[in-house]
């Protein structure tokens, strides 16, 4: 980690001027590349890929250590993700059409906070692009999760139907779907966490699931709740999840507040959008912890948000998650978080979900 902090990052850092979204696209550039070398993608597969097999919803993860959305958007680089380590990948978000996004610049990096502001805007090529990219690849060497989000030019009152599309399109290439009701950057969204909207959502993509399954287990849905929502809030739609049966839940997107932040990070802070990153880490882990208690354990949660070391992803196991995804700490820190977090859940893994602490 501490070779990358010093000589991998300060050169990505620069990359366009510093201007953090080139410098992303080109990662993205270097990893697609990567994906497309079966010999090279084998050989670090064998060097970084960390056995520590969990079985959440029926789907066996080499290792609970994932990538959240947003880094892989248009699934360019969906073999590298493995090759660095991870046990699953959720690509995406990505909306039924095709769309640009906000105007750039739209990405920010708050170093001094180890954290970013976006409001990207669901930036992505489209459903269907997306379904003819991952047809023309080869197999996947993990689980793949794909999260759908609302296009932007839809209204909300057919929020369902655009949501209906991007499943039917993409459901034969997802071992489970991420339904994205949480992004601060497409207006309105997060009106569809309100227990009425979320319930006719949910109940349709669950009824859509079955009938593509046509007697087969149905891909497991997640729904990615926001950390600003209130306890009473998260309870309601917990509620709503619990009801429709869906499989579990993402916690957490990207907050709007800025608590945490480095006062020399204030201007960049100021820029509108939602924030991730290390400010993150103890918000994300208190709602993974309310929502294992709420429930009592019976829906399934992906840990997201802050979590750049191993004592992060530690302590989102410790809160009652069942996987943790990661992001901003993969550019912060460098891939090695990805195979020292998954070699120390092996370590303290005892074969049994380990109660969170109180």
């Amino acid at each position: 980690m501490k070779l990358y902090q010093k000589l991998a990052r300060p050169v990505l850092f620069r990359v366009g001027r510093g201007d953090a979204e080139t410098a992303h696209e080109t990662t993205l550039r270097w990893l697609s590349r990567l994906s497309a070398q079966r010999q090279a993608r084998n050989a670090l597969i064998r060097l970084n890929q960390v056995s520590a097999p969990v079985t959440v919803c029926g789907i066996r993860f080499p290792n609970p250590i994932g990538l959240a959305a947003g880094m892989d958007k248009n699934g360019l680089a969906i073999g590298a993700w493995p090759a660095l380590g991870f046990g699953f990948a959720e690509i995406g978000t990505v909306t039924a059409q095709a769309q640009p996004g906000n105007p750039r610049p739209r990405l920010y990096r708050m170093p001094k906070s180890e954290a970013f502001v976006n409001r990207m805007g669901f930036n992505n090529d489209g459903a269907e692009a997306l379904a003819a990219r991952l047809a023309a690849a080869p197999p996947v060497d993990c689980p793949l999760g794909i999260s759908i989000g609302k296009s932007k030019a839809v209204p909300l009152e057919s929020a369902v139907e655009d949501y209906l599309h991007s499943m039917r399109v993409l459901y034969p290439f997802a071992d489970y779907l991420a339904v994205n009701v949480s992004s601060p950057n497409t207006p309105g969204l997060r009106r569809l966490q309100d227990a009425g909207e979320l319930g006719r959502l949910l109940s349709e993509l669950k009824a859509e699931g079955e009938r593509i399954a046509a007697g087969r287990p149905p891909h497991p849905l997640f729904v990615k709740i926001a950390p600003d929502l209130t306890e009473s809030a998260i309870g309601e739609l917990l509620e709503v999840c619990l009801e429709s049966e869906v499989s579990g839940v993402i916690a957490t997107n990207t907050t709007l507040g800025r608590d945490g932040v480095d006062p020399g990070d204030d201007a960049v802070a100021a820029q509108p959008g939602g924030m991730s990153g290390r400010p993150l880490s103890a918000i994300s882990r208190e709602i993974v912890r309310f929502v294992h208690r709420e429930t009592n354990g019976r829906l399934p949660i992906i840990g997201s948000g802050g979590v750049m070391t191993p004592d992060d992803a530690d302590a989102m196991f410790d809160a009652g998650a069942s996987l943790v995804q990661i992001y901003s700490g993969l550019v912060y820190n460098g891939s090695s978080v990805v195979r020292r977090s998954a070699r120390r859940h092996k370590r303290r893994s005892t074969g049994r979900r380990r109660a969170p602490r109180s």
